[in-house]
């Protein structure tokens, strides 16, 4: 067990740097930095080729996207290709970004995720599946790392209560 439990840290570790150096040196998110590295190796492309290259839902995607679009660092626009569809691309402040951003841990994850035997990736994902069953989490959205909740819920959370009733299980009904 403390193997896994330290396996688990490391890789924790690493992407919580990542995303800390992030925040310090380019001024934005560790995950708002991924999408931003992605658009800029695979080229412009819909949200749901996005979250392909992310390995990540497409909901999840699009909020990092909004604020990318919010901050001037990524745009839409009409795919060149087909103009019913719609792009998500790098604008010329989002590619100045990225001069100076460092290198991200989740493309180093993936990486070495698709460096594994398929029958160790295949052990690993039915492991962490069962790990995620045992601690409830199994149905709940997976986002980006250290991305935080859509502002909706976090403002919802942030406000004082009106009444003074208490949730049961603390936060959210979570025990």
């Amino acid at each position: 067990m403390r193997e896994v439990m330290d396996g688990i840290r490391r890789i924790v570790r690493l992407l919580r740097v990542s995303a800390k150096a992030s925040e310090r040196v380019v001024g934005i998110s560790g995950a708002q930095l991924f999408v931003l590295q992605q658009l800029a190796e695979g080229g412009p492309c819909s949200i749901n080729a996005l979250a392909e290259r992310t390995l990540t839902h497409q909901s999840s995607v699009s909020v990092v996207v909004a604020r990318l679009l919010e901050r001037g660092l990524a745009t839409r626009r009409a795919s060149e290709e087909d103009g019913r569809r719609v792009e998500v691309a790098l604008t010329p402040a989002g590619r100045a970004l990225l001069r100076d951003a460092p290198a991200m841990a989740q493309a180093r994850l993936i990486s070495g995720l698709r460096r594994l035997a398929p029958t160790e990736r295949d052990g690993l994902a039915h492991g962490l599946s069962a790990l995620v069953r045992e601690l409830g989490l199994d149905g709940k959205e997976a986002t980006l790392f250290f991305e935080d909740e859509p502002a909706m819920r976090r403002t919802a959370r942030a406000k004082p209560k009106s009444s003074s009733r208490k949730k049961k299980g603390g936060v959210d009904g979570a025990a």
